[in-house]
């Protein structure tokens, strides 16, 4: 088992790679240092390689394919993800890996948006966009979370251990942070700095493509991880849709006696059932996840466990 590892997902990073490579090696000596090659075509591989990284290959494409095949291949004590662009510095490196070994914290958050990000990011929509999706994490699972779409992080063994990587792209970062929330893990903010991409190198974030695969992943999380508000908030919906209908029809009938909007009536029938069924429909999920979350501490005890046979 590594005592460190920083693990470097790379796709066409030839002109950063070396620089992160050396940087980390600098920095943090007794680290291994991971480049994982994401069907590159420019000789990231073979500069990662001299510069001295170990490196290895995941050929589906998408960020989350390869942190995948990272967390299953590696055993450390401590993990550092960063990207390969060189965006994020080394220096900050150190004290997050003393959060994770001295202070067992599972997942400490690089916080670039309360630093230097939007005065470096000359991507607006990007800057929009990360307001964005840490508003409704936020809002949504009631955390504090200052970077959502942080690709700088370090975790520890039982974080990484246990995590199941669904996503397969850039809302990798989304779902790792909301699976932290719901499964109370120790999560720390710590502000890093940020530079923008070197002149020559180009970010493979797709601002309109991949901004709304975030989106669509923390409204199916907040449906899975939080099954009794999101299907009690349609069935409130619903259920106000069905009444406000109804009220009308039933003043009519109170004073002429007569139903003549039967199709009204109707639809707030099947309107207002719908509402039922979504009702306890979040109620059967949310037995399913409380059970489940009985399971995952289990888990935790094996995977605590295991960590103690290998070290």
């Amino acid at each position: 088992m590594d005592k460190i590892a920083v693990l470097v997902p790379c796709y066409n990073e030839s002109k950063t790679v070396e620089k992160v490579v050396t940087d980390w090696k600098r920095v943090l000596p007794e680290a291994v240092v991971y480049v994982y090659d994401n069907n590159s075509t420019d000789g990231t591989d073979e500069i990662a390689r001299k510069a001295g990284a170990v490196v290895r290959y995941e050929h589906q494409q998408g960020k989350g394919n390869v942190i995948r095949r990272m967390f299953q291949e590696i055993d450390a004590e401590c993990y550092i993800m960063v990207d390969g662009d060189d965006t994020y510095p080394a220096e900050d490196g150190p004290a997050m890996v003393t959060e994770v070994l001295e202070n067992n914290v599972d997942m400490v958050v690089g916080d670039r948006l309360s630093s230097t990000y939007f005065t470096e990011n000359k991507r607006p929509f990007h800057n929009f966009g990360n307001r964005l999706v840490r508003f409704l994490i936020n809002l949504l699972f009631k955390n504090n979370i200052r970077d959502i779409m942080t690709g700088y992080r370090a975790f520890s063994y039982r974080f990484v251990k246990s995590y199941p990587v669904v996503s397969q792209g850039f809302e990798i970062e989304t779902d790792m942070t909301i699976h932290a929330i719901d499964k109370n893990m120790f999560i720390k903010n710590q502000i890093i700095s940020f530079r923008d991409r070197p002149e020559g190198s180009e970010s493979k974030l797709n601002t309109v493509s991949d901004g709304t695969k975030v989106i669509m992943t923390i409204l199916r999380l907040y449906r899975d991880y939080r099954p009794m508000r999101f299907f009690g908030l349609i069935s409130l919906i619903l259920m106000l849709i069905s009444v406000g209908f109804f009220v009308p029809v039933l003043i009519e009938y109170i004073n002429t006696g007569l139903v003549p909007k039967y199709p009204t009536l109707i639809t707030c029938g099947f309107c207002f059932l719908t509402a039922i069924i979504s009702f306890f429909s979040g109620m059967i999920l949310q037995s399913i996840k409380h059970k489940e979350r009985r399971d995952f501490e289990f888990t935790l005890q094996d995977i605590a466990a295991r960590y103690k046979k290998i070290i």
